[in-house]
């Protein structure tokens, strides 16, 4: 950008020499005589953060016709509210200078927190050749709400009718520029060290640079303030298992009363040392108790643990979290952040964080909603994150089951937990997938989800009167205590009668731990009522392709289902969980050993043949009985076979 033996002019740095400096590129750089304005755009993000914490905002060119070669701004805000804590420069090369440093440099800015603006000017030396063009950032802002803030909106804003306050020139004219967004929302800060679940997040531009299958849009990064100066030290990593010295750095620092200790990993050396051959990277991170672990590497390296099938472990005393690297879907965060940026510049933080004081009570006061049900265990909240140029993308949903661990505290016996739930929105609970691990000292509850979220461990023992003498009991029973089934009355299940479609879907749907549709297409079959208590069900089988209804368009949801209707359900399920299904050959020998075989029906012939594969049914009296209803305690039965089949329980 710049040629190093020019000498560039001193500025002195004061109102007076900043817009100096910008009339001096009017000279510079001559204007085009008689050439029409074409407005520019520049674009405030709105963003949102909690008092006493801190936020990025970018500030970008969004249009400009020719490119800027030069503005100058003053930026004013509400100093009861919010204080500036730097300036940093985004345009390509931009030499920066405070009103502390000396030098000369392109971008200069001072702030002043007591009067409430803060001025900010950018020259292109280089006579126009590097001028800031459309979709670039210019700035960033680092903003900081108080702590006695006033939860509401502020407003960043410029007296765009004063020159000295707001002036861009084009690389060809003078341009008339047009601002937009500022608006700075502030909640309430929590108490008692809640950290509202999030993931304390450091400044991007100090970093080293979901799920797959779906990201979150981005949103800018809120930096929260750390009470305690960082300490950092060098820590081992681990490649396929051998030991890789100086190959990560473990900063520790405290945010709210939640120490948070980030491993940094060497990602270049890394990348060298395991070539095409990495499978496994672990970051063990112990010794920090209930802190939070945050595991951050940069595109780059995930994209070459993706092309090896590699998965990256998270180890913290609080449990531990195994992602696949193509899970990450590192592609398609790169197309979110425009495509153009370099992928070791994105920076991928995988995180285990004790949850949020909110949440815990959230979580037990669900708890106590339910009948006999006891919390076992802190919630523990599991995150995958992109950052990039003040920008942030939540990778919160995979294609594939992804594992994660809850340590269990000392002295707590695995066998006083039915199962792992997660918390949703409206404060329920919801079972997940989950299998406990005998340990030499600790057990462990293994959850395996194809979602991020908040997670806590129950012991919610469930026994039904009519079921005692039942085969179906134990089933039954390992279910109810799942949260997957439910009874029809007192202390009843009413085993043998027959179940519905809708009734189906939703059981399947909980023992999957699937709860929420996967996509916003909406279903369209005729009779499944807006409002009705399926309604969510129905929508969230039909986006992970497990039903199709029929060709009338409609569900049926109130039908009794068939066990060849239901076999079809759950041989769409098994591929979901990696259940292998039988080909064309398996399904004439395996239906073969059956003598009512010939009365399955064409559709259902692969799905049913599945079912025996993996061993999900196996008839009575030699006959598969195809048309007829399952029962309820039958689709427990099958329901529990398919998850403890597919290793998820």
């Amino acid at each position: 950008m710049f040629q190093p033996k020019k000498k560039r002019p001193r500025i002195r740095k004061t109102m007076s020499g900043l817009i100096a400096l910008t009339l001096l590129s009017s000279l510079i750089l001559p204007s085009v005589a008689g050439a029409e304005p074409e407005p520019s755009q520049v674009q405030f993000a709105n963003v949102s953060v909690q008092a006493g914490q801190t936020v990025h905002v970018p500030v970008a060119l969004k249009k400009s016709y020719f490119g800027v070669k030069a503005y100058n701004m003053q930026i004013d805000y509400d100093t009861s509210a919010l204080e500036i804590v730097r300036i940093t420069p985004k345009s390509s090369n931009a030499i920066t200078t405070s009103p502390n440093e000396e030098g000369v440099a392109d971008f200069q800015y001072e702030i002043n927190n007591e009067e409430g603006w803060v001025r900010i000017i950018w020259v292109d030396f280089t006579g126009g050749n590097n001028p800031i063009v459309d979709e670039q950032q210019m700035f960033d802002i680092e903003i900081k709400a108080k702590n006695n803030a006033t939860p509401g909106t502020k407003q960043l804003s410029v007296d765009q009718t004063d020159s000295e306050h707001w002036h861009f020139t084009n690389v060809e004219h003078g341009s008339y520029t047009e601002l937009s967004g500022g608006t700075i929302t502030i909640t309430a800060a929590n108490s008692g060290g809640d950290n509202s679940g999030s993931t304390p997040t450091p400044n991007p531009d100090n970093s080293s640079g979901g799920g797959g299958g779906s990201v979150s849009p981005t949103s800018p990064v809120v930096t929260p303030v750390p009470a305690t100066p960082a300490v950092t030290k060098g820590v081992d990593i681990y490649v396929n298992g051998q030991k890789q010295e100086q190959s990560a750095t473990a900063t520790t620092s405290t945010v709210n009363n939640q120490v948070t200790t980030t491993i940094h990993v060497d990602n270049a050396k890394v990348i060298n040392q395991i070539g095409s051959g990495l499978r496994t990277l672990l970051l063990p991170m112990t010794g920090t108790g209930k802190g939070a672990v945050v595991g951050e590497l940069n595109g780059k390296l995930v994209k070459t643990m993706e092309g090896s099938n590699a998965e990256v472990v998270i180890q913290t005393d609080s449990g531990t979290y195994t992602l696949p690297a193509n899970q990450i879907q590192v592609d398609q965060i790169h197309n979110q952040f425009g495509g153009t940026t370099p992928l070791e510049d994105i920076t991928i933080q995988i995180a285990i964080v004790p949850s949020a004081t909110s949440k815990q009570t959230a979580i037990q006061e669900a708890a106590d909603k339910l009948e006999n049900t006891t919390v076992i265990a802190a919630p523990v909240d599991f995150e995958v994150k992109a950052i990039w140029n003040g920008q942030q993308v939540n990778v919160d949903r995979f294609n594939a089951y992804v594992e994660r661990s809850i340590t269990l505290p000392e002295g707590v016996d695995g066998s006083k937990i039915t199962t792992g739930v997660v918390l949703q929105p409206d404060g329920s609970l919801l079972h997940v997938p989950t299998k406990v691990i005998k340990g030499n000292g600790q057990d462990s509850a293994i959850i395996n989800s194809l979602t991020n979220s908040t997670y806590a461990l129950i012991y919610h023992p469930a026994t039904f009167s009519d079921v005692t003498n039942h085969w179906s009991r134990d089933d039954v029973q390992d279910l109810a205590s799942r949260l997957i089934v439910q009874g029809t009355g007192e202390n009843v299940f009413a085993p043998d009668r027959s179940i519905t479609r809708a009734e189906f879907t939703a059981v399947l749907l909980r023992g999957l731990g699937l709860h929420a549709p996967r996509s916003t297409e909406a279903a369209s079959f005729t009779d499944v009522k807006t409002g009705s208590w399926y309604e969510d069900e129905v929508q969230t089988a039909v986006s992970y392709g497990l039903i199709s209804g029929y060709a009338d368009d409609s569900f049926r949801p109130n039908s009794e289902i068939t066990r060849a209707e239901a076999l079809t359900i759950v041989s769409r399920a098994m591929k979901l969980v990696g259940l292998a299904q039988a080909d064309a050959s398996e399904t004439t020998s395996l239906l073969s050993t059956y003598s009512d075989s010939a009365k399955v029906q064409v559709w259902a012939a692969e799905p049913v043949a599945s079912a025996i594969k993996q061993e999900l049914v196996q008839g009575a009296d030699g006959k598969l009985m195809s048309d007829a209803d399952i029962s309820r305690a039958q689709s427990a039965a099958i329901v529990k076979r398919l998850l403890a089949k597919a290793g998820l329980i």
